[in-house]
């Protein structure tokens, strides 16, 4: 059984003037192709598992986040009705029906943390959520992060109480992973700790972040996040052409792997968050959070754009299943997050660009979006993970 999904009727919206065209169609029309996109999801959801089918753990927390930052607009009454379906619905079966906790044993509590500490010190101030946070957690730092951050969009749309809860309940576990195997910070990939890698240390620092501005403890949040700044800022994961390769040597210098979408992305709505939270201002010494998220968004463009300003990952086309069809609406959806906060003509052009290719280009006759958003559209590759991730360029490309 699935839930409902959005009728046709509800896709017809009143018109609205965009703050900067860029060639872009009309706001109804950005908004109609967005929501249609979202019914299409909506069929690859599976409410007896809470996540949708076709995609894995992760992912699902991604497509939750898509369909958050598509009900904060709230442009249809209807859709963000089965949002907030979706959010009670996954809060309830998911953990317990399709989290995939490794074989190291069935009890996340056994994932030491690299300090000895493991997930469960003995400290006053733990958060309301954290005891029953361990059923999320899988043992990969970067899943459990994507579903704190998950569920901080849900809390953003619903102000449900339980859903920030557990987003704190999820930090105060895997700050106990802190430091990493290099030992001055960070944390690792996962509960093994044998790779430091750049993703699970920009949503732990998102996360912090996003913690400082919503919940009641926030100094003790703005802390992690500027300590976990300080020290991914300095840790040599960020080039010389202001891009972010994967991840640290066992010498905890740059592996000079590749430069992955997602990884230029989340650490731009982290930078974001932990500059609102600053109360930062041009003014401010600490304007230098939003300085780096446009180095960084900057030196992005620059290697992931194409002539047209549409955005493609080195994989592409036959090479990015399972995990990498996800990493590009990331990037999206934090340019946006940047670009709100902090205009510029060139992120427009990007958002704008690349949703327009999408709709045009990348998608087939029941609406489902795939991988190459230049196309052509490939039917044989096109599920709930490259659906979801085109959804997020779509999104990004409405404004308020």
């Amino acid at each position: 059984m699935r839930l409902p999904v959005l009728s046709a009727t509800t896709l017809a919206l009143s018109t609205r003037a965009l703050a900067d065209t860029n060639n872009i169609t009309d706001a109804a029309t950005t908004q109609s192709r967005a929501l249609t996109a979202a019914n299409t999801l909506q069929t690859w959801y599976n409410s007896a598992t809470g996540i949708w089918n076709t995609c894995g753990w992760w992912n699902g927390a991604n497509c939750m986040t898509t369909l958050a930052n598509l009900a904060a607009l709230d442009i249809d009454d209807t859709f963000n009705d089965i949002a907030r379906s979706v959010f009670a619905n996954t809060f309830a079966v998911a953990a317990t029906v399709s989290n995939p906790i490794p074989a190291k044993g069935n009890d996340p509590a056994d994932y030491l943390s690299s300090n000895g500490t493991g997930y469960y010190p003995a400290t006053d101030g733990v958060p309301t959520g954290a005891a029953n946070t361990s059923i999320w957690l899988d043992g990969s730092y970067d899943d459990d992060l994507w579903w704190g951050l998950a569920w901080v969009a849900a809390y953003d749309v619903t102000q449900n109480a339980d859903y920030l809860d557990l987003a704190e309940g999820i930090f105060y576990h895997l700050s106990n992973a802190w430091p990493s195997k290099c030992g001055n910070g960070g944390i690792d990939s996962n509960y093994e700790h044998v790779y430091v890698g750049a993703i699970a240390n920009e949503l732990f620092l998102s996360l912090a972040a996003h913690l400082a501005n919503r919940a009641e403890d926030s100094a003790f949040y703005l802390d992690w996040a500027d300590r976990q700044w300080t020290w991914f800022r300095d840790s040599g994961l960020i080039n010389e052409n202001n891009t972010i390769n994967d991840g640290l040597t066992n010498d905890c210098t740059n592996n000079g792997q590749t430069v992955w979408s997602y990884n230029q992305g989340v650490i731009l709505g982290g930078l974001v968050e932990l500059h609102q939270a600053m109360n930062d201002d041009s003014d401010s010494s600490n304007s230098t959070y939003l300085d780096a998220a446009a180095e960084i968004a900057q030196g992005a463009i620059t290697e992931l754009a194409d002539d047209n300003y549409v955005i493609r990952e080195v994989c592409e086309p036959a090479n990015c299943a399972p995990d990498r069809t996800q990493f590009k609406g990331i990037f999206m959806r934090n340019l946006k997050v940047l670009h709100a906060a902090s205009p510029n003509d060139t992120y427009a052009k990007v958002i704008n660009a690349s949703a327009e290719s999408i709709w045009a280009n990348d998608r087939n006759d029941a609406n489902g979006l795939g991988v190459v958003w230049t196309g052509p559209v490939d039917a044989a590759v096109v599920d709930a993970s490259t659906h979801s991730s085109a959804l997020d360029a779509l999104v990004a490309v409405i404004e308020k």
